[in-house]
């Protein structure tokens, strides 16, 4: 079964390889993705990374409060996204 962990406050720099590599020590690493602005591409400032379930709970209580960048990151396990409303189209 895998995990899906959010990791929040990285850096603007943060890519999927920085997560990989962050992560790497504490669990196997089945994707890492950074969160882009569809508009410009710019990163969002978090991310996901799927690890193994058993492996999981190591990564979190390794990471969560480590600093990467400068930035102590927010680590834990991703919730579900919630059904937001459509909005309008921007014109």
């Amino acid at each position: 079964m895998v995990k899906t962990l959010f990791v929040g406050n990285l850096p603007w720099s943060a890519t999927e390889e920085d997560l990989t590599r962050l992560f790497s020590p504490y669990a196997e690493v089945i994707s890492a993705r950074v969160a882009t602005d569809r508009d410009t591409g710019r990163s969002r400032g978090f991310g996901f990374v799927e690890v193994p379930e058993a492996q999981a709970q190591a990564a979190i209580d390794a990471l969560n409060g480590s600093d990467l960048g400068g930035r102590p990151l927010t680590v834990n396990e991703a919730r579900p996204r919630e059904e937001r409303p459509r909005s309008r189209p921007r014109y």
